[in-house]
């Protein structure tokens, strides 16, 4: 078949026979242990977009007025680059690029100031702009200052600004892609990135039946095929080649059972999300609170009806209107008076996710017009994860949020007592009574 990818490809040319191609994205997509269903229909990874952006603002915002740092260590951009590597396995080790290596003296993005503020205008340009062609000129602005050691990783997190545009980057997609259209791409050029890239936009669009315009899927395809998972499909029209590769592509199906209790265990703890979320849901409505349950959880199904049951079914207008009117609906349990229609308590539940990204929405809220109204914010968590909270808490870029009194909520203490709070509790001084401060 002729190859239309827009690198250097093997004399095989081309991904191979589409038929071939289209049994892998069958089976893929089926497959409990494989990115699709582990990672790219995971509802977090859309709740860590707003977050993830939010953070790069923060990025921006301290380069600009000179207090970013001279380190990763400690950084808005490590509090970020962090968040990113918690998305499942295939952004593991996302924040190797960016550590500083004092030998090599890269990625030279900390000690030298005008690399630095090249670095931010890359950033600030990608979460303003809207287009292809603004964002690539951004790449080829920063490509042209030449600064050493940051090249291509920094894909990962303009995907999480523009995962329509941008594919993610890494080793294991590198190697995937070469092995799918036998091309020869290269690590640590941005030239050998877009050239990639182009490929990436030509397959996608050619399989996007299965796949999606949304290009982490067709990245977390060439990631599995990098990393092993799969086996590329024959590009030579070889019989034989043929049926080993199908041979080898049954053997991944009988992997499934294992795949599939992981990914059930996944959704048992969705499912413990979901359940916090209802003991605050309801504890909210004996108080006599209006609920807000966010946007993309009020469908999960929960005692035989909806999360959202006899939940606020839109945000006040005062809210709908307000900065980071997004983030705030994403926010997983919102308490509001009935009469003000103001948010009087805010409660992001952390089952296992990453605490960055809970924190990262409360801080829309307490930037926004209703912080003067709050009487409580919460971390509602899992015993032991306290000294995370903590950790997360004492970033420099949280300060905001930490001068609003966060409170951390232990699951044990909620589920001990949230019956007789519903019963003879008033107003927000019980649950403020068994929650922790954490200042």
């Amino acid at each position: 078949m002729q190859s239309t990818i827009s690198v250097p490809a093997s004399e095989d040319g081309g991904p191979g026979s589409p038929e071939l191609l289209t049994a892998l994205l069958a089976r893929w997509r089926e497959d409990p242990g494989a990115t699709y269903q582990n990672w790219f229909l995971w509802e977090e990874r859309v709740k860590n977009f707003r977050s993830i952006r939010r953070g790069l603002q923060q990025v921006v915002a301290e380069i600009q007025a000179g207090t970013f740092g001279v380190a990763y260590r400690g950084s808005s951009l490590e509090t970020v680059v962090h968040s990113i590597a918690e998305q499942r396995q295939i952004f593991k080790g996302a924040d190797h690029a960016f550590l500083w290596k004092p030998k090599l003296r890269i990625p030279d993005i900390y000690e030298s100031p005008g690399n630095q503020r090249a670095f931010g205008h890359l950033l600030d340009t990608c979460v303003c702009c809207t287009t292809e062609p603004q964002v690539l000129g951004a790449i080829r602005e920063i490509d042209k200052v030449g600064i050493k050691g940051l090249g291509p990783a920094v894909a990962n997190l303009l995907y999480f600004l523009h995962p329509t545009i941008m594919p993610p980057f890494n080793t294991a997609i590198v190697n995937g892609y070469n092995a799918l259209t036998g091309a020869k791409v290269k690590l640590g050029r941005w030239e050998e990135y877009l050239a990639m890239r182009r490929g990436i936009l030509t397959l996608n669009a050619e399989y996007r039946r299965l796949l999606s315009n949304d290009l982490g899927a067709i990245g977390g395809l060439l990631f599995d095929l990098g990393s092993s998972r799969y086996t590329a499909p024959p590009r030579a029209d070889d019989v034989s080649a043929k049926a080993t590769w199908m041979a080898d592509l049954a053997e991944v199906r009988e992997e499934g059972a294992r795949a599939a209790k992981a990914l059930a265990e996944a959704r048992q703890e969705d499912e413990t999300h979901t359940q916090v979320q209802g003991w605050l849901r309801d504890l909210g409505k004996a108080l006599g609170y209006d609920v807000w349950i966010a946007a993309n959880d009020r469908n999960r199904a929960l005692n035989g009806g909806k999360l959202g049951d006899g939940c606020l079914t839109d945000l006040p207008g005062a809210l709908r209107g307000a900065p980071g009117a997004e983030a705030i609906r994403l926010i997983d349990v919102l308490w509001l008076g009935r009469e003000s229609g103001r948010i009087v308590a805010a409660y992001e539940v952390e089952h296992t996710t990453s605490i960055y990204s809970g924190i990262v929405r409360m801080l829309d809220l307490a930037l926004g017009p209703e912080a003067h109204a709050l009487e409580g914010m919460f971390l509602v968590a899992p015993d032991g994860r306290e000294g995370e909270v903590r950790a997360q808490l004492a970033r420099p870029a949280f300060s905001r949020v930490a001068d609003l009194k966060v409170h951390y909520l232990p699951y044990g203490e909620l589920k001990a007592n949230r019956e007789a709070i519903a019963r003879f509790g008033q107003g927000m001084k019980p649950i403020q009574a068994i929650a922790r401060n954490l200042i």
